[in-house]
């Protein structure tokens, strides 16, 4: 078997066990992306490839970037990208990896959004700005501010805002929540911190070693962060605005929209699983 060549079949068949015995939840997937990655090809077109051998210096690059997702990091940080609602991310970590569970918040901001002429929305604490370039993609007549605590996090988002040729109305804003942004807004989405500070210890070790912890942790309660954007919320919301927020601790965070004078809440809509997900209120 040593004798054998090295194949991108045999080495994606290597690499899925090894992976699954260091604790990958999708060993053959990250596998897929790493080898697509090396040979700068799509990861669909492996599937024609199985036979093809591998080259000493791809199997090089491709080995080191195994052993690092052995060692827990992400792929995303690993390859520099992460797909979100069909479009590529530059990410690193800086910002968090965009998840599947936030496109349903990018969902319900686009079905709020598509009956008004030229939605002015806020996306708060944007991140890689994958929230804010999904909707600007989608609706083409939208202006967008979009703000982030961390300079790092809106370097990374403008290099996304660029790629996806939306900086005419994607504005970012250095400040926390919505200092310096320019409202009232029709719509301001959120995907905050909102972990719990005794939680945090209990993550799994790609994000809990990789992921920056300050978008993360929001403080011994996880609703610290949702709670001080509800009052900002109210105060930048046009009458009839909307707030959308991705929680973990739903009950908490709604009963933090529901605190707030001016704001009411709306139902909570879950994700593809069921867990209820994002929370939402509208100014009176």
């Amino acid at each position: 078997m040593a004798d054998e060549v090295w194949t991108v079949g045999r080495l994606l068949g290597w690499t899925t066990d090894w992976l699954a015995t260091r604790g990958s939840e999708s060993p053959r997937l990250d596998a897929e992306v790493l080898l697509a990655h090396v040979r700068g090809c799509p990861r669909i077109a492996l599937y024609t490839a199985f036979e093809e051998p591998v080259d000493d210096a791809q199997r090089a690059r491709f080995r080191d970037l195994v052993k690092r997702r052995g060692g827990g990091e992400p792929v995303a940080y690993l390859v520099g990208s992460r797909e979100f609602f069909s479009l590529p991310f530059r990410v690193s970590p800086a910002v968090l990896v965009p998840r599947p569970e936030t496109e349903g918040l990018v969902v319900r901001a686009l079905d709020l959004c598509r009956p008004i002429d030229r939605p002015r929305i806020a996306d708060v604490g944007t991140g890689s700005g994958a929230i804010a370039v999904a909707l600007a993609k989608h609706l083409p007549r939208a202006i967008i501010t979009a703000t982030d605590l961390s300079a790092d996090a809106l370097e990374v988002a403008r290099s996304n805002v660029d790629r996806h040729g939306v900086a005419e109305r994607v504005t970012l804003v250095h400040g926390d929540l919505l200092a310096g942004a320019d409202g009232p807004f029709d719509l301001i989405v959120s995907n905050p911190p909102y972990v719990r500070e005794d939680e945090f210890a209990a993550l799994p070790a790609d994000v809990r070693l990789h992921e920056p912890r300050t978008a993360l942790v929001a403080g011994p309660t996880g609703v610290e962060v949702i709670a001080r954007l509800a009052v900002a919320a109210a105060a930048n919301l046009v009458p009839g605005g909307w707030l959308l927020v991705e929680v973990g601790p739903a009950d908490e965070a709604r009963a933090a929209l529901a605190a707030v004078p001016g704001l009411e809440p709306g139902p909570t809509i879950p994700d593809l699983a069921g867990r209820p997900r994002i929370v939402q209120a509208r100014r009176a």
